[in-house]
């Protein structure tokens, strides 16, 4: 649903078309428009009779999209039992919070992956502010306020937030624990520690052990339970933890595994 991003990860590469299919975020069959989202979800559920979640999470960011918050009235009119959710790297979060509630959001997920403009600079390439493109520490310390200072505003309004965080090593490591604290000290439910997948500039850069990654959970499961089903799916994935049965809904490719959306 969401194309566009207001933010450069050193390690993303966004890809949309029928012939990327890496299974990992950032990717998607094609872009819907909001009109075809009652179409999408019925085909959903046809699948997949148990979903109850109905999100948007990318290929880009969903807050720098107007489609999005169309998507989600659209959603919202032709499913109105569903749950809404939004997945967001937060830059905008702080002026959108509002919208969101009144478009009955419950659940958001925010990617936060530092806690010091000195760390982010090396995980963020660029942000696009306001009509500014910010680099190095700047946009470090603008993302960093805004991705806190929502979260804060979107436990306010009532949602449920949980915060993803891309393990990179010998990076951003000695940062997850006081990602942990911080969020959980704002109202943050549970933290989604994911390893990274190298792509993008960081794509000679190693994924994290087992045990690195295990370790990361464990240190910040101190102040923030940790979620271990993730599987890194994509943008236009559907599914149920366990269930086995994995859909691109925008392809129409199902694929077996235990994978999740």
């Amino acid at each position: 649903m969401a194309r566009q991003c207001n933010i450069q990860c050193r390690y993303c590469d966004r890809n949309v078309g029928e012939r990327y299919h890496s299974f990992r975020p950032g990717v998607a069959g094609r872009i819907i428009r909001p009109g075809e989202v009652p179409k999408y979800i019925r085909a959903a559920l046809r699948r997949c009779p148990d979903i109850e979640v109905v999100g948007v999470a990318g290929p880009g960011d969903p807050l720098a999209n107007r489609e999005t918050f169309e998507a989600l009235r659209v959603a919202r009119l032709a499913f109105p039992r569903m749950k809404l959710c939004v997945c967001t790297n937060g830059l905008l979060l702080p002026e959108k919070v509002a919208e969101l509630a009144e478009l009955g959001v419950e659940y958001l997920t925010i990617t936060i992956n530092a806690a010091t403009p000195r760390i982010a600079a090396k995980v963020y390439a660029q942000a696009g502010w306001h009509g500014a493109v910010l680099r190095g520490r700047r946009a470090g310390q603008v993302l960093i306020k805004n991705q806190f200072g929502g979260l804060e505003r979107a436990v306010a309004a009532g949602m449920v937030v949980k915060v993803n965080s891309v393990l990179v090593p010998r990076l951003n490591d000695g940062e997850l624990p006081l990602i942990a604290e911080r969020a959980a000290s704002l109202g943050a439910r549970i933290m989604n520690i994911m390893p990274l997948i190298p792509a993008g500039e960081l794509a000679r850069h190693r994924a994290p052990e087992c045990g690195e990654l295990q370790a990361a959970r464990a240190a910040c499961e101190a102040a923030l339970p940790q979620f271990r089903l993730c599987k890194q799916c994509r943008a236009d994935a559907c599914g149920v933890p366990g269930l086995g049965d994995f859909w691109f809904s925008n392809s129409g490719r199902n694929v077996k595994g235990d994978m999740v959306a």
